[in-house]
């Protein structure tokens, strides 16, 4: 019986019991995330422990929230410099390799699953052990194809697919389970999309989520001077699934999803007129260079509405360089919005707060 992709990414990682739905395993981790929030419980811990350097292949401490931390104390880890750009975004550009592991203090770890890696979210305590060497144990989850056809229509971005995804399953469809896509739709997709895709799955409770690694993979980290650590990753012709989930790209609109839960999808001309107050365009999700170029398409020779407070987080020093040289930059700031450093900043809460009342 064939593979699928997950099935290929957990069993060249597995150490510990068998691929079988529902048992414990233990994977190793290739690499592991942590950021100036959430990874200092996993130093603490390490510290605790008495471990003087780290074990995994690589480790990465990114300072990207609160932007005023930076130490000798992380032995043997690689840490970015402050204002670099958001964790999830900079592993996707500078160090992340398709079928390799990744275990990150975060729950957005996931984003590096757009690039065919085995990319999990986890607590403090656990991503603390798998720096320290051990096994990262999980139940070995069911596997979704989410199998995608056609192509995205003209204003219609990748952000629509897993929000359409959420419209289907629910914030809590995902629960012990991998949503592994496929199909003709994939090779439409570059690597930033894809990541968006991942990284917004978790918001469905996915342990994860992943994309096969293929040319635009190869392209992706040929920009960035890696080719020479792309692989080819694909699922076998008769791999088989726990379920099977059809999205025809081709018949996608517009979609948003509307307060409290990012589950709670509406098409856009749903909600057309409704007034705004503060409009946040960022995250690790939403600011790679595509999302950038399509904000300053939409707003060239626009101005903001004096009503409505308007800023902008690029992803990485990268993207926002990029949006300067191809003169998106010059278009948002013309039309009145403000452009912060790149961080997480307003979705960690760390400024950018609303307008009182």
């Amino acid at each position: 019986m064939g593979l699928t992709v997950t099935e290929k990414l957990i069993s060249a990682a597995l150490v510990e019991g068998e691929m079988k739905k529902g048992q414990r395993i233990g994977i190793r981790a290739d690499q592991t995330l942590s950021h100036d929030v959430n990874g200092i419980m996993s130093y603490l811990v390490l510290e605790a422990m008495g471990i003087e350097r780290v074990k995994a292949e690589l480790c990465v401490h990114y300072i990207d929230h609160n932007l005023i931390q930076a130490d000798f104390k992380n032995a043997g880890v690689i840490t970015s410099r402050k204002g670099s750009g958001i964790c999830h975004q900079l592993h996707l550009e500078h160090w992340g390799i398709p079928g390799k592991t990744l275990i990150g203090a975060d729950s957005h770890t996931v984003a590096a699953g757009g690039l065919g890696m085995l990319s999990i979210g986890v607590g403090g305590f656990d991503g603390a052990m798998t720096m320290a060497g051990e096994p990262f144990y999980f139940k070995m989850p069911e596997i979704v194809n989410i199998r995608l056809s056609g192509q995205l229509p003209p204003f219609v971005s990748a952000k629509n697919v897993i929000l359409e995804v959420l419209r289907r399953i629910s914030v809590k469809g995902g629960v012990g389970k991998i949503l592994e896509y496929t199909g003709p739709g994939v090779a439409t997709l570059n690597v930033a999309e894809r990541s968006t895709i991942t990284n917004m799955g978790a918001e469905t409770g996915a342990t994860t989520s992943v994309f096969p690694s293929d040319d635009n993979t190869r392209r992706w980290m040929r920009a960035y001077h890696r080719e020479e650590q792309w692989v080819a990753l694909e699922a076998d012709p008769d791999a088989t699934y726990d379920d099977t989930i059809e999205i025809d790209l081709s018949g996608l609109e517009p979609l948003i999803a509307v307060p409290h839960q990012p589950d709670k999808v509406v098409p856009v001309k749903e909600i057309a007129g409704l007034k705004v107050d503060q409009v946040m365009m960022g995250s690790c999700t939403n600011t790679s260079l595509n999302d950038i170029l399509s904000v300053a398409h939409i707003l060239d020779g626009r101005t903001i509405h004096r009503d409505v407070d308007a800023g902008l987080y690029p992803a990485t020093r990268t993207v926002l360089r990029e949006s300067i040289q191809r003169g998106a930059y010059e278009k948002i700031l013309a039309a009145g919005m403000r452009i912060f450093e790149p961080c997480c900043g307003a979705c960690n809460g760390c400024g950018f707060a609303p307008q009182t009342g």
